[in-house]
């Protein structure tokens, strides 16, 4: 069981993993070049212009960055973000949220504490993508009544919750 202080250093992120399927790698492109601009690390999983992939490909990438401790966090992107959010909450020790708009950018954070986000790139702007990942990584998970939830989140994960 991670204790409340493990989970709040994961609060200072430096480095993010980036990945998307073919249908979705201009908007990847877009979250790439803000990221590295605002100073962080990006770790481009894939995939390029002119590729077809299979989305769980890539979405287990992301994870195994984040998992691994290369990155603090992951992002993944592909048509509607429903995919790969399904198989990112497969990947041991991943909180992956797909989310759709600001409000549910900040709860998958302060309720969740979600590590990966998924988006569907084609539903939004490159702007509302930006503003939608830099609000993702700047809030924080305040623990308190949430983190019993994770705790019993994580005990699914494990097998341990009835």
């Amino acid at each position: 069981m991670q204790n409340l202080n493990s989970i709040n250093n994961t609060d200072n992120v430096r480095s993010v993993a980036l990945g998307c399927d073919h249908g979705a790698v201009e908007q990847k492109e877009i979250i790439k070049k803000y990221l590295s601009h605002q100073g962080y690390r990006v770790v481009d999983v894939g995939c390029r212009a002119g590729e077809k992939v299979d989305y769980p490909d890539l979405a287990v990438a992301v994870c195994r960055k984040v998992t691994s401790g290369d990155c603090d966090r992951g992002i993944m992107l592909d048509g509607a973000g429903i995919g790969s959010s399904m198989v990112c909450n497969k990947v041991k020790g991943i909180r992956a949220a797909l989310c759709y708009d600001m409000r549910t950018i900040v709860n998958s954070r302060e309720h969740n504490n979600a590590n990966v986000l998924t988006l569907g790139g084609p539903f939004h702007s490159g702007n509302e993508l930006c503003e939608m990942t830099k609000l993702w990584l700047k809030t924080r998970f305040p623990g308190g009544r949430h983190m019993v939830r994770i705790n019993k989140m994580m005990a699914v994960e494990r097998g341990g919750f009835t």
